[in-house]
């Protein structure tokens, strides 16, 4: 048994059936909901321990007005509505029809190797389950929450990998109440925080503390919207992966999906089209790794260097964006202008991007497309925790490395505050040894042993308007610590390595400060919210 079914009264089943496409598997879309209410349950169920279906029923339902919706059955396939697709979609012929058909897909018991791979669209929305508000200690259907691959449980290294596996989520569990009591001891509860306030942020603490001792293969919901077109070219590629639990989860995905935009989706299965997409990827997937692998065989062994490295920007680039910020308020060309910025001085070149950003009050005020002219491309190597967080920036280009414990890990200082350190060693050491015995025979499956903590190397490449959205939304205080970090680097690389002094000053709500108790501004906010409504 690969998922675990969740059981359901009858009274609860009548409601479900109504909005829900399945009611056993693990993917199934949402339908017949007004669309505020799919976004409000995906916001809350990236914070939420509980299954989606499970979540509607006991914070939703209540709230909605579903007397008039008994006879709808979202379980049952809509003839009519394929018939009508079909019409269209092939009669005329056009990609685009698929780009105007939306479906919100609940995608649960997905290991944190597949949510990477649900999670690589550009042009569709995420919301994963967070590491930061929920304890990984509770068992789902009375086993722990990880992914047990086949592939590994058929081999003589099934038992070991179980075994290591339950072993780590132990160590987990043991801890978190120390890290818990260490947080409360350490950060006292101010009197005029609200309880609720004050345990929310304590947990968050202990939960930021011990995310890197979990292991790749620790299962995790996720809640997607995209279109037809972005929902093909997901399970395109998905079809086209080494792993067996992302084809097989494509499969699960295009059966849901085919009972809500059917006709978008007829071509995954023609051979002459879905199926030679997939086998293109395969292809070029095989030919370029037999190519890095020959290389990699006279490199030297990987090594961990600067954290975050600015390798690659255009010297020019500040001008350009000047150039570019001028343009469309003149009847020049882009050579004139670019010849006539190159004569001014740095601080006049300042001042007209001060103009053209202007009196930025919140980090949601962002300067005009004029900033997407020069790019920046960032090597990172940071624990797999955060690169999770960073990876979600679709509106930029991201390519990371196949997970392994090779670049090492770094114990949190609050562990070692807490006297855990040895016992986190332990862990991380049982999750390389686990990784080694696997890799031999199982080099694409050996990345669920790898623990959160340990490091992978990636790139990003952003363009400058791009890099304002990504250092200032994730060096807010309430963000982890490791990719608070990494952002602060890009942004003093910016500024310092590229020369970009003007740009790197419009970035004005990048904060480079230190907090101890990182979500309690946050969760104060959000109090004050809840009291004012």
């Amino acid at each position: 048994m690969l998922y675990v079914s969740e059981h359901f009264e009858p009274e609860e089943i009548e409601v479900l059936r109504r909005y829900f496409t399945n009611l056993d598997g693990p993917v199934f879309a949402l339908v017949n909901l007004p669309e505020v209410v799919k976004g409000a349950l995906f916001a809350r169920y990236s914070r939420s321990p509980k299954s989606l279906r499970r979540l509607f029923l006991d914070e939703f339902v209540g709230e909605l007005d579903i007397s008039g919706d008994e006879s709808l059955d979202a379980t049952i396939g809509l003839q009519r509505a394929e018939e009508l697709y079909e019409r269209v979609f092939f009669e005329y012929g056009d990609d685009s029809v698929a780009q105007l058909g939306g479906v919100h897909l609940a995608c649960e018991q997905a290991s944190n190797i597949l949510t990477k791979v649900l999670e690589w669209g550009r042009l569709m929305s995420y919301l994963e389950q967070s590491t930061r508000y929920i304890a990984y200690d509770e068992r789902l259907g009375g086993r722990y929450r990880y992914w047990r691959d086949p592939s590994i449980g058929h081999s003589p290294l099934g038992a070991r990998y179980v075994a290591d596996m339950d072993a780590m989520f132990d160590a987990y569990a043991d801890m978190m109440p120390i890290m818990l009591r260490w947080a409360k001891e350490r950060y006292p509860r101010d009197p005029s925080d609200n309880e609720m306030v004050y345990q929310s942020t304590i947990k968050a603490k202990a939960c930021d503390a011990l995310r890197g001792l979990l292991p790749a293969s620790t299962l995790s919901n996720v809640g997607i919207y995209g279109t037809g077109q972005g929902y093909e070219q997901l399970l395109l590629r998905m079809r086209s992966h080494p792993l067996h639990e992302v084809r097989s989860y494509a499969d699960l995905m295009l059966i849901e999906l085919r009972k809500t935009i059917p006709s978008f989706l007829t071509r995954i299965d023609r051979p002459d089209r879905g199926g030679r997409w997939s086998q293109y990827f395969a292809d070029n997937r095989r030919a370029i790794e037999e190519t890095a692998n020959t290389l990699m065989a006279v490199l030297p062994d990987p090594v961990q260097d600067e954290s975050v490295r600015l390798v690659d920007f255009d010297p020019e680039g500040e001008q350009k964006v000047v150039a570019a910020a001028l343009f469309s308020s003149t009847s020049a060309s882009e050579a004139q202008i670019a010849q006539a910025v190159s004569q001014l001085s740095r601080e006049e070149r300042s001042a007209i991007l001060l103009a053209y950003v202007g009196d930025r009050t919140n980090r949601r005020h962002r300067p005009g497309r004029a900033f997407e002219r020069t790019d920046y491309r960032f090597e990172i190597a940071t624990d797999y925790g955060a690169f999770r967080d960073l990876q979600r920036h679709r509106m930029l280009t991201i390519e990371w490395q196949r997970l392994s414990p090779n670049l090492g890990y770094d114990v949190p200082e609050s562990v070692s505050e807490a006297g855990l350190e040895s016992r986190y060693r332990s862990v991380m050491e049982r999750s390389r040894d686990l990784y080694e015995a696997i890799s031999g025979a199982f080099p694409e499956e050996a990345q669920y042993a790898v623990a959160l903590g340990f490091r992978i190397r990636f790139v990003m490449q952003m363009n400058a308007r791009e890099a304002m959205h990504v250092t200032e939304l994730r060096t807010t205080p309430q963000g982890h610590p490791s990719y608070r970090a990494v952002c602060q680097k890009m942004h003093q690389l910016i500024r310092d390595e590229a020369g970009h002094v003007a740009i790197a000053d419009a970035m004005n709500f990048v904060d480079h400060g230190v907090y101890e108790l990182e979500r309690l501004a946050s969760e104060r906010q959000a109090h004050q919210r809840r009291v004012g409504r």
